[in-house]
């Protein structure tokens, strides 16, 4: 099995100390956009053209391993500098490694490291200016403990361990404390502005892959995810619907603020610890509670947690799935639509015209433009293999197959793809549930899919 993205691996605690490093965001936001700027677009860009071309297998020999490797050192690390926006783009995309080759993934697998490393903490005296701020001047009075070296930093934040005194029982509870750097706004909205510069060089990843509109996207929830008490509102949402869960935990919240969220603290093995290391028997039960997670979101909550990357979930002694991070999620109060299920039916019991019917009325194809109902349905088979049988095995190899077969320009189905569209309805469950399956095949989990989509998916019937 090789390796898992580091960009999807925890983030590592960083050194702490009582100077005067960086108390500002957006006053770093300025150097990291000059370099972001100063990136060399068209070496980078022509760079990437020909990584492209090897993915598809139209040139065996079109770049060097050191053209790879410079490349990728020069885009991951000015994107691992700019830190916020960059980190969350770069995550969402970071799952297409496991599609690419592992001799051209290897540099960018060592370089998208960076987006993951910890940005430098607040200093502490900072901290406590946050939290009188969020909490009150008395606020140490609502911890029994309150470590001042933050246990992990990321994109927006960073988070502290403590000991929460509840006020209903008087017991010490364990909590993580999660404090929103100063300044966190205003820099991703900056590097988000940025990035739109590197909107076409992600196209050699997937066919058509129009960048700019998971940069819009990601813009319009950057206010969501910087408000903590809406990310405490959803994460109480979740909690409830999955109250005394066999499979799935989510912590409780203890107290939110705008800028302060404080919930229970969970021990567990990280998600990333587990592609790494893990037995196949624990990658496989990852990627089945992934699945119900994934799937049973939107009926028993009406969300979709929407950020699948290993650093949000792990797997508790007791077996079940821990799940954190609730700052980006889908309102879907009717649940998942019920074309996706229907249409996945009509595709595995042969039904070309059906799945064209269906895909026209929802806007994935023209109203108009004529289309080859079973080409449709050659194009979309492959892609419901790990629903075709009772049990499927994700892999790498399973998933670059695909990449190549959608990516080659020669292929009838490359063709046909640039027929199809995605309306913006979809765009945020694509984009999710292509971000679980590029885990699952990091994972390389196997598991009864197509009985979790018989339970969960509306719209989709057992298949005989």
């Amino acid at each position: 099995m090789t390796g898992a993205s580091p960009a999807l691996e925890q983030p590592r605690a960083p050194e702490v100390g009582n100077n005067d490093r960086v108390t500002d965001i957006p006053r770093r936001a300025v150097s990291r956009t000059a370099k972001l700027a100063a990136l060399p677009l068209g070496f980078a860009g022509r760079t990437v053209l020909g990584m492209g071309k090897r993915v598809t297998g139209l040139a065996s020999d079109v770049i060097s391993a050191e053209i790879q490797q410079r490349t990728a050192e020069q885009l991951f690390s000015v994107l691992g500098q700019l830190k916020g926006g960059a980190m969350k783009f770069g995550q969402a995309l970071s799952v297409f490694e496991a599609a690419l080759p592992d001799e051209i993934a290897a540099p960018y697998r060592q370089a998208l490291t960076k987006l993951q490393e910890a940005a430098p903490p607040l200093p502490v005296a900072s901290v406590h200016k946050v939290l009188t701020e969020q909490l009150g001047p008395d606020w140490r009075e609502r911890f029994v403990e309150f470590d001042d070296t933050p246990a992990a930093a990321a994109s927006i934040g960073q988070v502290h361990r403590a000991l929460w005194h509840d006020p209903e029982t008087g017991e010490a509870r364990a909590a993580a404390v999660k404090i929103q750097y100063p300044g966190a706004g205003e820099a991703l909205l900056a590097d988000l502005k940025q990035l739109s510069r590197l909107a076409g060089m992600f196209r050699a990843i997937q066919p058509g892959l129009d960048v700019k509109p998971l940069l819009v996207e990601l813009r319009e929830r950057i206010t969501e995810e910087l408000d903590y008490e809406l990310e405490a509102e959803s994460q109480r949402a979740f909690a409830a619907a999955y109250a005394g869960d066999p499979e799935i935990f989510i912590p409780a919240v203890f107290h939110s603020a705008p800028r302060v969220l404080v919930t229970e603290w969970i021990e567990g093995t990280p998600l990333a610890d587990i592609i790494r290391e893990g037995t196949e028997q624990q990658r496989d039960e990852a990627g089945r509670l992934m699945a119900i997670l994934h799937l049973s979101a939107p009926p028993r909550a009406g969300l979709l947690h929407a950020d699948p990357h290993p650093g949000n979930f792990r797997l508790l002694p007791d077996g079940r799935l821990g799940v954190i991070d609730f700052g980006a999620v889908a309102r879907m109060p009717e649940g998942t639509p019920e074309p996706i299920g229907r249409i996945a039916g009509l595709a595995l019991r042969g039904d070309a015209d059906g799945v064209v019917n269906g895909l026209r009325k929802e806007g994935f194809v023209s109203s108009t433009e004529p289309i080859d109902a079973h080409a449709v349905l050659d194009f979309l088979r492959p892609m419901l293999e790990p629903i075709a049988a009772e049990e499927f095995r994700f892999t790498r190899a399973w998933l670059r197959s695909e990449a190549a077969r959608l990516a080659s320009p020669k292929s009838p189905t490359y063709q046909l793809s640039r027929q199809l569209n995605l309306p913006p309805s979809y765009l945020l469950i694509h984009r999710v549930t292509l971000g679980s399956i590029g885990v699952l095949c990091q994972l390389e989990a196997k598991a009864p899919y197509r009985g979790i989509l018989e339970r969960w998916l509306p719209g989709f019937a057992p298949v005989a």
